[in-house]
C-alpha cells in the first residue's frame, strides 16, 4: 500500500476538490515573495516523520523503524502487539509556551497509549482504538517552562502499533469555551476548535518545500512561517480558497499572526506578470509558489473567485484583529485595488456588460483560469455566481477598507461600483427565472446556464448579490433540494459551504441540520482515500469554528472600531447558547444569547470601552437594558427587520438586553 509524505515535521492535512494535474516537466523557475525571517521553533521534535530512520527517539524491544505500512513517505515507527512495548522522543522547551502535539496513528488492536509526560507526569493520553487505517490523534494544550521535559510516548496494546508524522503546534492565543442547553453543539465545537489548532504550525520549523505526491520529499527544505494547513495531505503548502474559507474560524481562535502573513504572501505574487492574480498555493514558507500548481507566470493554477474572496477576507481579518498592517501594509493595500481595477478590466472581454465590468474565465482548464470553482461541471464558463458575487463582495470590502484608512473618494467609488453590479445582477445577468431557472452563469460563446451548479449556484446566496425577496427564498430552497438530491457533493468540503449559506439567510434550523451532518460524518473515510477520515480535513473543524460564533451567535467584529455586533441565530430547540474568551482585537468578552429575545454580554479583559450593538429579529419599539426600559431603534438590514439597542460595555461590565 503506498502512501505520499507531505512534511518531515508535520501531520497530513485532507485534499480539497480543486485538485490540479500535477506537473509533467522539469522544475520551472518560480518566484518568491518577500518575507520577514522567522525565529527557531522552540520546540522541535526530531526525525517526526522517521525518515531519518528514527534519529532522536528511544526503541524500546519489540520496536522499530519500518518501511512497509508508512502514513506517507517511506518509513514509519511500529510496535508490535504486546505489553511493555514503547517509542518515545524526549524534548527540551527553550521558553515558555503552550502546544498542541499530533502524530498519525493505526493500529492492529485496542489498547494502545498515545502519552505525554512533563518531567516524568502525564499530562494528557489517550488509549487507542483498534484501526488499521490512519488516524491522526492530538494531545494538549499543555503549557511548558525553559527546562521542562517533553516525553511524547507511544505505547503498546493488544494489537500492533505504526506511528508516523508527528507535529507540534503552537496553542491558539484565544481558548473560545461554548456551553449550551443542547450537549451537541458543546461537543461539536470542542472538537473543531482543539482539530482547526492542530493544524496551526510552529514558526521557525524546517521541512521540506515543494513536496507532493510525484515529489515526497520535496525538492529541498525551508523554515515555516506562521501559517496553518489549508490544503492537501501530501503537499507542503496552503491554497487560496482553503485559506479563504478558514480565516473567520482563524480569527475565532486568534490566529491573527497566521491569517496576516497568508494574506499577505498571496497578495505579493499578485502581480502584472501573473496578470494580477494571486498563485493558487504557497509553500508554508510564506515565500514560494507550491510548485505542481505552478509551471511559470503564463502556466499556473488560477480560479477567478479566489482573488475576490482575499480581499473580502483580508477586510474581515481587519475587523477581527484591529492591525493597521491591513491598511498600512503596500503590499496588502496594492493587492486590494490590483484586484478591484487591474484584474477586473483585464479579465473583462469575452461578454458585453454595459457599464459594469465582470471579471471573466477562459472557459479552459483550471491552468489557464477558471470562472468557477466548480471545476468538475466540463461547462465553458466565462462568467459564473460564485465569481460575480465573489466580486460583489470584494467591491464592498474595498470600501470599507477605504473609509477605515480616510480614503472617502475611494470608498464612495467602490460602494457605487457594488451598486451597480448587484443592480445589473439581478436585473439582467440572472435573468428572469426563479429556482432552478435563475441563470447562474455564462459559457464562453454567449450561452446562460441555468440548474444546479454547485458553488456557482450556492455563491450566489451566500455573497448576498442576489436581492431579497421571494426571488432569493426560491432559490434558498432549490439550492436546499439539490444539495439534499442527487446533485449533492461526493466531498465533505463542499458540504462545509452550506452552513454558510443558510446562516447568512437567517435560516438557522437548515444551517444546523447541516452543521450536524458534517460533524456526524467526521469519523467517515473521506472520498480522497489519501485523506483518511473527514474529520481530518482541516476546512471541516475550522469552519464549523466559524460556524458556531460567527453563525449561530450572529458575531460580527469591528476592533478598529471598538464596535461588537451580535445577532441570535439559535436552531429550534437551542434554548441557550455561551462563548467565553471570545477576542476582538485587544478585548475578551463572554457572550450568551437565550433564545432571540435575551442577549448577555460581558467585557472581560480590555483595555477601553466597547459599543456593543445588540440586534433581534422583528420590530420592538422598546427594549430592557438591565432591567430598565428604554426606546430599541428599529433597522432593516438586507430585507429582514431587526431592532436594535446600542450601549457601551466597559472592561469588568456585564450588561443585558433584552426585548419583548
Amino acid at each position: 500500500m503506498t502512501r505520499t509524505r507531505l512534511s518531515l515535521l508535520s501531520a497530513v492535512a485532507l485534499l480539497t476538490t480543486l485538485a490540479p494535474l500535477a506537473p509533467a516537466h522539469a522544475e520551472p523557475a518560480r518566484p518568491a515573495a518577500p518575507a520577514a525571517p522567522t525565529a527557531p521553533a522552540g520546540l522541535t521534535v526530531a526525525d517526526p516523520g522517521f525518515e531519518k530512520g528514527g534519529t532522536g527517539w528511544e526503541f524500546g524491544p519489540g520496536t522499530g523503524v519500518a518501511s512497509n505500512y508508512p502514513h506517507a513517505g517511506e518509513r514509519l515507527a511500529y510496535l508490535d502487539a504486546g505489553s511493555g512495548r514503547k517509542v518515545s522522543q524526549t524534548v527540551t522547551a527553550t521558553g515558555h509556551g503552550s502546544y498542541l502535539v499530533s502524530a498519525w496513528i493505526a493500529t492492529g488492536g485496542p489498547g494502545g497509549r498515545y502519552v505525554l509526560r512533563i518531567d516524568g507526569v502525564p499530562v494528557a493520553e489517550r488509549t487507542l482504538p483498534a484501526g488499521a487505517g490512519y488516524r491522526r490523534h492530538t494531545l494538549g494544550r499543555i503549557t511548558l517552562a525553559p527546562g521542562d521535559r517533553l516525553e511524547i510516548a507511544f505505547e503498546s496494546g493488544q494489537g500492533w502499533v505504526n506511528v508516523d508524522d508527528v507535529m507540534v503546534s503552537p496553542a491558539s492565543p484565544a481558548d473560545p469555551r461554548v456551553t449550551s442547553s443542547d450537549p451537541e453543539v458543546v461537543e461539536m465545537f470542542d472538537w473543531a476548535k482543539h482539530k482547526a489548532n492542530s493544524w496551526v504550525h510552529l514558526p521557525g520549523t524546517q521541512g521540506p518545500l515543494d513536496a507532493d505526491e510525484r515529489r515526497t520529499g520535496g525538492t529541498g527544505t525551508g523554515v515555516y512561517g506562521p501559517s496553518y494547513w489549508a490544503g492537501y495531505a501530501n503537499r507542503s503548502g496552503y491554497y487560496s480558497r482553503d485559506t479563504a474559507h478558514q480565516l473567520t474560524g482563524a480569527g475565532v481562535l486568534g490566529l491573527h499572526t497566521e491569517n496576516k502573513e497568508m494574506l499577505r504572501a498571496f497578495a505579493a505574487t499578485a502581480t502584472a506578470e501573473h496578470a494580477y492574480y494571486p498563485v493558487w498555493a504557497l509553500n508554508f514558507d510564506n515565500r514560494s509558489p507550491l510548485a505542481i500548481d505552478y509551471r511559470g507566470p503564463d502556466l499556473f493554477v488560477r480560479e477567478v473567485p479566489a482573488p475576490f474572496e482575499l480581499v473580502q477576507k483580508a477586510e474581515e481579518a481587519y475587523r477581527w484583529s484591529g492591525d493597521p498592517a491591513y491598511l498600512d501594509d503596500p503590499v496588502l493595500w496594492g493587492f486590494y485595488r490590483h484586484t478591484t481595477e487591474e484584474f477586473v478590466a483585464l479579465h473583462d472581454g469575452l461578454r458585453d456588460n454595459g457599464r459594469v465590468r465582470v471579471a471573466e474565465g477562459t472557459g479552459h482548464g483550471i491552468f489557464q483560469g477558471t470562472a468557477s470553482y466548480n471545476e468538475q461541471s466540463g461547462e465553458p464558463l466565462a462568467e459564473a455566481g460564485d465569481a460575480i458575487g465573489s466580486q460583489y463582495q470584494a467591491y464592498r470590502a474595498m470600501a470599507s477598507l477605504a473609509r477605515a484608512k480616510g480614503d472617502t473618494a475611494t470608498a464612495a467609488r467602490f460602494e457605487h461600483r457594488a451598486r451597480a453590479l448587484r443592480t445589473y445582477f439581478n436585473t439582467t445577468w440572472s435573468g428572469a427565472g426563479s429556482g432552478a431557472d435563475m441563470v447562474r452563469g455564462y459559457t464562453t460563446d454567449g450561452r446562460a446556464l441555468t440548474g444546479w451548479g454547485k458553488e456557482n449556484s450556492w455563491f450566489m446566496p451566500m455573497k448576498r448579490i442576489i436581492d431579497p425577496g421571494a426571488r432569493r427564498e426560491a432559490y434558498l430552497d432549490y439550492v436546499e433540494a439539490q444539495a439534499e438530491g442527487a446533485g449533492r457533493p461526493d466531498n465533505i468540503e463542499a458540504l462545509t459551504y452550506l452552513p454558510d449559506t443558510f446562516l447568512t439567510d437567517n435560516r438557522a434550523d437548515t444551517a444546523w441540520k447541516w452543521m450536524r451532518r458534517i460533524y456526524a460524518q467526521k469519523d467517515v473515510q473521506h472520498v480522497n482515500a489519501a485523506q483518511g477520515t473527514n474529520g481530518d480535513y482541516p476546512e471541516v473543524s475550522f469552519t464549523l469554528v466559524a460556524q458556531t460564533v460567527q453563525g449561530l451567535m450572529g458575531v460580527t467584529p469591528d476592533a478598529p472600531a471598538r464596535t461588537l455586533a451580535t445577532q441570535p441565530r439559535l436552531p429550534s430547540g437551542m434554548e441557550w447558547l455561551s462563548v467565553e474568551d471570545l477576542r476582538v482585537g485587544d478585548s475578551a468578552f463572554t457572550l450568551r444569547h437565550d433564545a432571540d429575545r435575551r442577549s448577555t454580554l460581558t467585557h472581560t479583559t480590555g483595555t477601553g470601552a466597547y459599543t456593543w450593538v445588540a440586534r433581534f429579529p422583528g420590530a420592538h419599539a422598546r427594549a430592557l437594558v438591565d432591567g430598565v426600559a428604554r426606546p430599541a431603534r428599529t433597522e432593516v438590514v438586507d430585507g429582514v427587520t431587526y431592532t436594535t439597542v446600542r450601549t457601551l460595555v466597559a472592561p469588568g461590565r456585564t450588561v443585558t438586553v433584552e426585548v419583548r
